[in-house]
């Protein structure tokens, strides 16, 4: 008889799935150089997520994706990023005390909306800006609201497979 009593092994931890979300958000974004997702969680509840890209109801076709030139012709005036986008998503659920899974390290303008939609607690992948001082300036002002931040370590390899007796 199969001893019901063991559970699986290896399965994912909870910042590996909130993670992975935020992941695999980002393969929305139509960004030819950063595609970024954000996953916001309370209770270990997804009550957000975003990916960076155009306001809702921007044609992707109408803008620059850019990034370097006259700046109306980047996009850098245009796109919201995932950060942004999941605290928007979101709008109904109460942020106070909830965290964010992002892949990069936040910019200063995601810092404000993080410190004021009272999000408490950054994961991220990559802090690969650290040295500009737009990331100085988050992280200034993330420490100053006591707002934490912690960098993952690298994940595993996740593969999402479908299985043919679900269809």
């Amino acid at each position: 008889m199969e001893n019901l009593t063991k559970k699986r092994e290896n399965y994912i931890s909870w910042d590996e799935y909130f993670m992975g979300i935020a992941i695999l958000s980002s393969k929305r974004s139509k960004d030819p150089n950063t595609q970024v997702g954000a996953c916001i969680v309370k209770d270990n509840k997804i009550i957000g997520m975003g990916y960076n890209g155009l306001p809702r109801g921007c044609s992707d076709d109408s803008f620059p994706w850019d990034k370097e030139g006259d700046f109306l012709n980047t996009k850098y005036p245009f796109i919201v990023h995932a950060e942004l986008n999941a605290i928007l998503n979101s709008i109904k659920s109460d942020l106070k005390g909830s965290k964010i899974y992002v892949g990069l390290f936040p910019c200063n303008e995601c810092a404000k909306a993080i410190i004021q939609s009272g999000i408490k607690e950054i994961f991220y992948l990559s802090d690969k800006y650290r040295d500009s001082d737009i990331f100085k300036a988050s992280k200034l002002m993330l420490d100053n609201a006591n707002v934490t931040y912690t960098q993952l370590p690298p994940m595993k390899d996740i593969v999402l497979q479908i299985d043919p007796d679900y269809i």
